[in-house]
């Protein structure tokens, strides 16, 4: 209930005790009424009912009697705001009007006269906004807008400055800078309902503080509308206002998000130093030499939403009773909108781990909730933490159990970061699975994804009748993923790939070119294409491609190795020799700074562990943002035991792995020893022992290094067995060899040599046979360096 103590003389009580009596009664009952009934449409009706007797008791106010007692004003202002709630907007300006609400001079007030001329300005905008314009002129339009604002605008000031006045006058402290993080023990949200406020605005002047900016923006003033949010942001807080400006804070971060840009930003203009304005109709300002300043949009909008994330984590409802469930329903959406737009900010950045910390303050408040347990999996993922990311899509798969999406995203995880085969095998299979039962337009990628954890099993199975039928149930997917649907260029990469692998060239072809029809900037169909020339031995064909490809994607380090063995095959070794070293120049470029800087993004602290090459890392993560992330492949245990050795060297031999993400400088280990390679295919040993120091200070017992300073290789050390007399030992090596691989030319060949020795004259005639045969369609490099992808 409002103050009723009016300023008069003892005199006219005496003589006119009724008017007053009477207009006191009005408002009290006035003031009840829309305490329980808000003054909102839904409401008109009972308003129109249950005010009839306050209106009647603030009429016989308006009189000769209530002008002399000066109550007469006040009375219009009452009348103005009932017939507001009464929805009779005509008769509310009327009122006003006779108020003389506009005539009213910028004085002191007492804190009940501020309020209701704040109420008052305010009902006068939303009326105005309420009623339909009477003439189609643009200047007239024009000029009501203009009006409406500015009585918005005046509500607005007049409630931040009544609010201000009646904490001061009670000894509260809400001028005070507020301290979100200060103290040992911060704000607790454990409550189960946010604090309640002692003096509350009311709706109708939260209406007008939140509806002077939309106005600004609906009327094409973003710059107005800025300003604005900024006024009502940096006037000093009161404990009423805490809700409003956290949803401000919100809305004026959505603004600067969506409709300024760096060129049309205007910076805060706020004044650190000075009075706050002598107008007391003006709220007041905060002031000080310690008050940090936003330079930019950006600093402006992240400010805004950590003190929004703020106050809305702190008022979150924790109590899952059924009587709080409407307050904690409330505040769960609060928090989601800045959530939402914290994510879209920070992740334009590419600041995914502050995002992280941000989601995982949510978790208190977030049980059962999907939308915010996706968003903190997706913020994992693009942070670089994927076994975690993968636990919490298993979460997120529990509360969506129709939605197959979350599926495929764990079952990507384990295909391309967490070497998973088998679970990301059973997860897609359950995201084929919910597609069936629940269509989402991903039934295509989820038979891909079936696919491509098959063939990712057969890489690793232990028999060749296993690897043959993983393979042929992989082809299988792939081809039901090309029905579904026809215009998707993976299903016809992968069965490029399948083909490729097969050694079946022109089908391979056929559905490479296919792939590129779909999609001509998928770079691996591409890369596969040059595959598939040198197979075919076209290698000028396939050099004269990669170096068109190499002018849309200048930083391919894939694309380029394979240009350096095309150029050694088709030119010679000194052009190979030049483009390799162009090779350790792009290298510095592109990573030199990143490595020298002081922090670094969390896309680039992972270490080498990856279960691909080197090169196809850097092709899919660096060189072509469409490129996606590849699947792993058969070079995992290798690199697990690559990263064991460098550990065992840290520890043993004193040796200190280079700063920064591992596997950057495993890149450089892999350029360095196809420079070594090139050297001894020239014959420059001193040369090639200089570039062999530089790779071994990079990685002293990298077994790639190791492999290239002895000379062998599987079918190397058993021809060196077969040599000394072990031919047995010699043919077991091979055997096991092209198990391993039965498409290497090399392997057949020796193991034919070795039976021709040992009197197996058929049987080596079938393995040379055969060694032909793979020879003549042996590609350049093996296919295995293509990257699986899901983009």
């Amino acid at each position: 209930m409002s103050e009723v103590c009016i300023p008069t003389q003892r005199h006219s009580i005496k003589v006119f005790p009724d008017v007053l009596v009477n207009f006191l009664i009005g408002e009290c009952k006035l003031e009840q009424f829309l305490e329980e009934n808000p003054p909102i449409e839904n409401n008109i009706q009972k308003a129109k009912t249950g005010l009839t007797e306050a209106k009647r008791y603030l009429q016989t106010c308006i009189s000769e009697q209530g002008a002399k007692l000066n109550v007469m004003r006040d009375a219009h202002l009452l009348l103005a705001k009932l017939l507001y709630s009464q929805g009779l907007y005509d008769d509310a300006l009327s009122h006003l009007n006779k108020g003389g609400l506009d005539s009213l001079t910028e004085k002191q007030l007492s804190n009940r006269i501020m309020k209701v001329v704040a109420e008052s300005f305010a009902i006068k905008g939303l009326c105005l906004e309420k009623i339909p314009p009477s003439t189609t002129s643009k200047f007239k339009t024009a000029e009501r807008e203009e009006q409406i604002l500015q009585s918005l605008v005046k509500a607005g000031d007049l409630a931040l400055r009544y609010l201000q006045e009646m904490e001061r006058t009670q000894g509260n402290t809400g001028g005070t800078v507020p301290q979100l993080m200060s103290g040992a023990n911060p704000p607790s949200s454990g409550s189960p309902l946010p604090p309640n406020t002692e003096y509350r605005i009311g709706p109708i002047l939260e209406t007008a503080l939140q509806r002077a900016p939309i106005l600004y923006i609906k009327n094409n003033k973003l710059s107005n509308a800025i300003e604005q949010y900024r006024k009502v942001l940096s006037s000093v807080e009161t404990s009423s206002t805490q809700s409003l400006r956290q949803t401000m804070a919100r809305q004026l971060a959505e603004v600067l998000l969506r409709g300024v840009s760096e060129k049309n930003y205007v910076n805060f203009g706020f004044k650190r130093e000075g009075k706050n304005p002598e107008s007391p109709w003006k709220p007041k300002k905060y002031m000080g030499p310690n008050l940090f300043v936003p330079k930019d949009e950006n600093e402006e909008i992240l400010l805004l939403l950590f003190i929004s994330e703020a106050m809305a984590v702190r008022n979150a409802v924790l109590d899952l009773s059924p009587e709080f469930q409407e307050a904690r329903i409330h505040s769960y959406n609060n928090v989601t909108a800045v959530y939402d737009l914290l994510t879209i900010a920070l992740c334009r950045r590419s600041q995914f781990n502050i995002l992280v910390d941000s989601f995982e303050r949510a978790m208190k408040f977030s049980f059962e909730k999907q939308h915010v347990w996706m968003q903190f999996a997706l913020s994992l993922i693009s942070a670089g933490k994927y076994a975690r990311a993968y636990l919490v899509l298993h979460e997120v798969a529990r509360l969506v159990p129709d939605n197959s999406l979350p599926c495929l995203l764990a079952a990507r995880i384990c295909y391309d970061h967490l070497d998973l085969p088998e679970k990301g095998l059973k997860m897609a299979e359950k995201a084929l699975e919910r597609e069936i039962a629940h269509p989402q337009n991903l039934l295509a990628r989820c038979h891909v994804a079936v696919g491509l954890g098959h063939e990712m099993m057969s890489a690793i199975a232990r028999t060749q009748n296993d690897r043959q039928d993983l393979r042929k149930k992989a082809f299988e997917a792939f081809s039901r993923a090309s029905s579904v649907d026809p215009n998707d260029h993976l299903p016809e990469f992968f069965m490029a790939l399948h083909y490729a692998q097969a050694r079946q060239l022109s089908e391979a072809v056929l559905h490479a070119k296919m792939a590129l029809h779909l999609r001509p900037d998928h770079i691996h169909s591409l890369h596969l294409l040059v595959l598939l020339l040198s197979a075919q031995k076209q290698h000028a064909e396939a050099l004269q491609l990669i170096e068109a490809a190499l002018e849309e994607y200048p930083d391919n380090f894939n694309l380029l190795c394979t240009k350096v063995h095309l150029e050694e095959y088709c030119v010679g070794v000194e052009t190979a020799l030049l483009t390799s070293k162009q090779m350790l120049q792009l290298w510095k470029n592109v990573y030199e700074n990143k490595l020298n800087a002081e922090t670094m993004g969390p896309g680039m602290m992972r270490v080498a562990s990856e279960s691909r090459s080197v090169f196809q890392i850097y092709s899919s993560e660096f060189s072509d943002g469409d490129s996606g992330s590849p699947a792993g492949n058969s070079g995992n245990a290798a690199a697990r035991m690559e990263q064991a050795l460098s550990e065992v060297a840290s520890s043993i031999s004193g040796f200190q792995p280079k700063p920064g993400p591992q596997y950057v400088w495993l890149l450089q280990l892999h350029i360095w020893l196809l420079i070594v390679e090139l050297y001894l295919r020239q014959g420059q040993l001193k040369e090639a022992e200089a570039s062999i120091m530089e790779a071994n200070a990079l990685f002293p017992l990298s077994h790639q290094l190791m492999v290239m300073v002895s000379g062998f290789e599987t079918s190397k050390v058993s021809m060196v067995h077969h040599n000394l007399g072990n031919s047995r030992l010699a043919e077991k090596l091979l055997r096991d060899a092209v198990t391993i691989d039965p498409m290497s030319h090399q392997s057949w060949f020796n193991m034919g040599k070795v039976l021709q020795d040992m009197g197996d004259y058929e049987t080596a005639t079938e393995c040379i046979a055969t060694a032909i045969e793979l020879e003549a369609s042996c590609p350049i490099l093996p296919f295995s360096n293509i990257p699986r992808t899901f983009d």
